[in-house]
């Protein structure tokens, strides 16, 4: 093996051996290590920031897009913001050790199931550094260690968040390889990472479409695979105009360049007209290129400023991650739930409509990790759901789905414990 193999066996080893002790760590003292974290992020807030402008630097040098930059940046809110996160999570129950059911059977056995860590969990990451911080709070709160992988564009960022963390919880008594980082951009530490099931329980790759289809289809070990958001809103005959209005804008606008912004719009051909109009206005205030079917060009097409284009075939079922949006209008809730069925991703899927009759149908039909009534796509989210934070937004149904926190980082294993109880 090179030094550099041989270096990452030696990560996963050191992790293993963390995770173990890691496993019988009090709440108490995970939450003084989050905590810790917490504050020496705000207290190196200038720090990190000097050293983030180095990625940003380098990847307008490579070319990296808009969307691309937008998710390498750090800025004060959003250091701040993460340790606003870390403080959150410390204010979520442990689950370890919690019983998730349990029983006595008539032979007298007591039977119960307690959650346990998973043990190492390995996370391949591009472009976003705060999932650093993220997946590192997430899996010690767990009782999880963690070996960190990130994008060669973000190298710099990365070094100095995973430098804080460590330092801060080996202040504290946790045991400093319970977070390990690759310090090297060398694209062979992926394939490697792929073939260490002994060391590493779970893999999480965090990055675009391709990306995760490589990892998930080469891995020796369970993958996450999912974070590939197509989604859709759907506009309902029965739909309130200005809530609707109000939702799209956010849904697209508030931050296009992530995995639950609205890829598509979907219009009931009886709001279409008036719907469309109000919604691309405001769009054209936020610069949006409208990509149009046949119906909905036809209502826009007279209208002055509107960055209009005709919609193909590729635009469906498409995660541009940009300001674009694609515009189709529909005749029935049926009509649009065909759509959804035949180009979402499964990530979150969105109707706006006063009509329960119509909200429970799209609830129950729609195939989607996260499905909702008159709100905004954009709170598919770990600290917007209320787990602090996540590690990943997986849309597989087997073994979480949607945003993942502190649960979905656990397993769990049976107790039973009885009082000279044989089998007959």
């Amino acid at each position: 093996m090179t030094n550099i193999d041989d270096e990452l066996m030696v990560k996963g080893s050191n992790a293993r051996l963390a995770s173990k002790e890691l496993a019988k760590l009090s709440s108490d003292i995970k939450n003084e290590a989050l905590l810790k974290i917490a504050n020496n992020l705000e207290s190196n807030c200038e720090d990190i920031i000097q050293v983030n402008a180095k990625d940003i630097d380098a990847g307008k040098e490579k070319g990296l897009t808009e969307a691309l930059l937008d998710r390498l940046l750090l800025n004060q809110d959003r250091v701040i913001g993460m340790a606003n996160d870390l403080r959150n999570i410390v204010n979520i129950p442990d689950p370890v050790g919690v019983i998730i059911d349990q029983k006595v059977l008539p032979n007298g056995l007591n039977v119960s199931r307690r959650r346990v860590p998973l043990g190492v969990i390995g996370a391949i990451y591009e472009s976003r550094p705060n999932v650093t911080i993220d997946i590192s709070a997430l899996c010690l709160k767990s009782g999880n260690a963690v070996i960190l992988r990130g994008g060669s564009e973000a190298i710099n960022s990365n070094r100095i968040l995973s430098d804080i963390v460590r330092q801060s919880i080996a202040d504290v008594g946790l045991p400093i390889d319970s977070v390990c980082f690759v310090d090297s951009p060398d694209r062979s530490i992926v394939d490697q990472m792929l073939t260490m099931k002994n060391e590493i329980d779970l893999l999480i790759p965090r990055g675009g479409a391709d990306f995760i289809r490589y990892v998930g289809n080469n891995a020796t070990m369970p993958v996450i695979t999912g974070g590939i958001g197509v989604c859709h809103t759907y506009v309902d005959q029965f739909a309130d105009l200005e809530k609707s209005v109000a939702i799209s804008y956010n849904a697209k606008v508030q931050r296009p360049t992530v995995c639950n912004a609205m890829d598509t719009l979907i219009i009931h051909s009886a709001v279409a007209s008036s719907y469309l109009t109000e919604i691309a206005k405001k769009w054209s205030d936020a610069d949006v290129e409208i990509h149009c079917d046949e119906k909905s060009m036809s209502i826009l097409d007279s209208i002055q400023g509107l960055k209009l284009k005709q919609a193909n075939d590729g635009d469906w079922g498409t995660e541009f991650l940009s300001l674009t949006v694609s515009v189709a209008v529909v005749n029935s809730l049926e009509e649009a739930l065909d759509h959804i069925d035949r180009y979402g991703s499964g990530h979150s899927e969105a109707i706006i409509t006063e009509d329960q009759s119509n909200a429970m149908k799209f609830l129950d039909d729609v195939d989607a990790a996260a499905v909702f009534v008159n709100a905004s796509t954009r709170f598919t989210d770990g600290s917007a759901l209320g787990l602090g934070a996540e590690v990943a937004i997986s849309t597989n149904k087997m073994h979480a789905r949607g945003p993942m926190g502190l649960n979905e980082l656990t397993s769990y294993k049976w107790t039973i414990i009885g009082d000279g109880q044989v089998r007959e």
